[in-house]
């Protein structure tokens, strides 16, 4: 691939990214307005249409690196892997 190409294939690149970001923020506005509603009927589901649109709770479970660190048992139990980041700045 020629500089030029790559040049334009760098510029093509950043410019869907752009449009990405420009559709996930359209996205999230479309996911305030439904969670909204579904805050005004008071619901966590509601039905439209083929749909259902659902704003629950759940609950997950993390572990606390901090306090593993704290004990010393951290490095006994972690591992370091290796992987491959790309970008275009």
């Amino acid at each position: 691939m020629s500089t030029i190409e790559l040049t334009t294939t760098a510029r093509a690149y950043r410019e869907i990214q752009a449009e990405i970001k420009n559709l996930q923020e359209q996205a999230d506005a479309l996911k305030a307005a439904m969670i909204a509603e579904l805050d005004a009927n008071k619901a966590d589901s509601l039905a439209a249409g083929e749909y259902t649109i659902r704003y629950t709770v759940y609950e997950s479970t993390r572990v606390d690196t901090a306090k593993l660190k704290k004990s010393g048992l951290y490095d006994s139990y972690s591992t370091s892997s290796t992987a491959l980041r790309f970008s275009v700045a």
